[in-house]
């Protein structure tokens, strides 16, 4: 294409759908999020080719325009990306536009969407230690009077928490842009969607504390439930100060009850 003729989507689709060294095209970000398309959407595409096939369409690679972002990979690339990865989200919820291996690049996506047992237990153990360690801090900062440094560990925790509760589900975390969309569609089990995401507003920007003891004793449930009891009793009496101080219990899988 030429300086008066930019490379389009369109175009390229036509040029990869008649290159038999293309296996596949794949399309990740908001055009593959039903309702997310917006005046400054691009698209987000992948080129997989047959591994050790040669292609002139090599020569697109590294294109990036506000039309068209491009990524040509072999197939054993393509296999392995975002695995781990922050580009895993964006793949587990793309679109298949080219499959010419009998629905093996749509199998790839679906292994990319489901982490491994193993893979899931482990992310998810180190993830609420790091939950656990920014919400000590946070309600720690805020017993002392350190108000700014309470906002902002609280803000951090609900990072390592969302990033948990998905770990717990098997799934990568969405983007922050893709949260409500993929909770929407996909809720966590054992977790209102509507409460959850409140509570995650206020948490991050308030540092309410009384709100961070009532979420953690649901996430606590959660986890021990999912076996991680030993993550949570290695933090011994400083767990007296993570739970809520009074209140009647609450348990994970009636779904969340938060105070107003």
């Amino acid at each position: 294409m030429t300086a008066q003729q930019p490379l389009t989507y369109d175009a390229l689709v036509e040029l990869a759908t008649t290159d038999p060294a293309v296996v596949g095209l794949v399309l990740k970000g908001s055009r593959a999020h039903d309702g997310m398309i917006t005046e400054h959407s691009d698209h987000d595409l992948y080129v997989v080719l047959a591994d050790d096939a040669t292609t002139g369409l090599t020569r697109f690679a590294g294109h990036r325009t506000a039309e068209l972002d491009l990524v040509i990979v072999s197939l054993t690339e393509f296999r392995a990306a975002g695995m781990p990865g922050l580009e895993r989200y964006a793949l587990a919820r793309a679109r298949v536009v080219l499959d010419r291996l009998d629905g093996d690049i749509a199998r790839i996506l679906a292994d990319k969407a489901r982490l491994g047992a193993d893979e899931a237990f482990h992310h998810a153990g180190g993830l609420l230690d790091a939950y656990a360690n920014s919400l000590y801090r946070s309600v720690k900062n805020h017993r002392d009077g350190q108000d700014l440094a309470a906002r902002l560990d609280a803000a951090d925790s609900m990072r390592f928490l969302l990033e948990l509760l998905f770990a717990l589900d098997r799934r990568p975390r969405p983007y922050n842009k893709y949260l409500q969309w993929e909770l929407a569609r996909h809720p966590l089990p054992g977790w209102d969607t509507e409460v959850l995401l409140g509570a995650v507003d206020r948490v991050s920007a308030t540092g309410d504390a009384s709100l961070q003891r009532h979420l953690f004793a649901l996430v606590e449930a959660a986890a021990r439930e999912a076996g991680h009891g030993e993550v949570l009793d290695a933090w011994g009496e400083d767990l007296d100060l993570m739970r809520p101080h009074r209140g009647r219990p609450v348990t994970a899988t009636a779904g969340p009850v938060l105070p107003a």
